[in-house]
């Protein structure tokens, strides 16, 4: 009876699940001669068809990985390997998906306001709230943040009375500022170009937080939690506020943007 028709399937992922989309399965004999070669597709799946029963070696191999090498024992019905979970050369492990919220004892909101002149105003956003869904694919992950206008602290209250107010962030009319993720970008293993929409003062502008992965491990009570870096700079004037008014206290002369640096830790829900 001729077998020739089985198949060999599996699914190739990076930890955490997230498949390896350019990864390449190969397979060969016990005289090393080639079986069977294929790419996985966008799913990370790829059958090997038209394989005689028989044991061989399958390598799996993809760019920015190790290799991953082990025995394939092929009966007449074919074989399927399940996930084969291969390791990156570099970066760090992802998060697992499912749904992750901020921790804002151990996260920051900071900004800073750039300038000509010699020093810069800084100050921070204490109240803060939100959560991000990671799935498989992770570059799907969805990200909500939510922070109270209110809670600005620049460490001068009078000028933070007056950010507050109705000439500035109007924290009455315009109580939270939001932002909402529309996409995720990898730049390299632990960075990431998150693209997104941010909110205030009633005004939505497209923003790009340029976010470094800082790795994920369980904390002291049986959690698992994960860090991330993350900055983007801000044009005041596409916000329809006019920081340089508010900062110019002090100092010659301020320019138009705002950098705001991120240090967020998450505890998977």
């Amino acid at each position: 009876m001729n077998h020739a028709n089985a198949a060999v399937t599996a699914r190739i992922v990076a930890p955490g699940g997230w498949p390896v989309e350019h990864a390449i399965l190969t397979l060969t004999d016990a005289t090393g001669r080639q079986a069977g070669r294929t790419a996985v597709d966008t799913t990370g799946r790829a059958v090997l068809e038209g394989i005689a029963p028989g044991v061989y070696t399958l390598i799996v191999s993809a760019a920015g990985h190790q290799p991953e090498a082990r025995t394939a024992v092929v009966g007449p019905t074919g074989l399927d390997l399940g996930d084969i979970e291969i390791a990156g050369t570099g970066g760090r492990r992802l998060p697992e998906a499912g749904v992750w919220d901020i921790d804002p004892v151990h996260s920051s909101v900071q900004v800073r306001a750039r300038h000509i002149g010699l020093v810069s105003v800084r100050g921070r956003i204490s109240d803060f709230s939100g959560e991000i869904v990671v799935t498989d694919p992770v570059e799907n992950s969805t990200v909500e943040v939510t922070l109270r206008a209110a809670s600005i602290d620049t460490g001068n209250s009078d000028r933070d009375t007056h950010l507050r107010s109705k000439d500035f962030l109007y924290v009455d009319e315009y109580p939270d500022i939001a932002f909402r993720s529309k996409g995720l970008r990898r730049l390299a293993d632990d960075r990431w170009a998150m693209d997104g929409e941010l909110t205030i003062r009633g005004t939505t502008r497209p923003v790009t937080l340029d976010t470094t992965y800082l790795g994920t491990g369980p904390d002291p009570w049986g959690g698992v939690r994960c860090g991330f870096h993350a900055v983007t700079e801000l044009n005041r004037d596409e916000f329809a506020v006019d920081w340089n008014q508010a900062v110019r206290v002090g100092i010659a002369a301020v320019g138009g943007t705002l950098l705001v640096e991120l240090d967020i830790e998450l505890v998977k829900r």
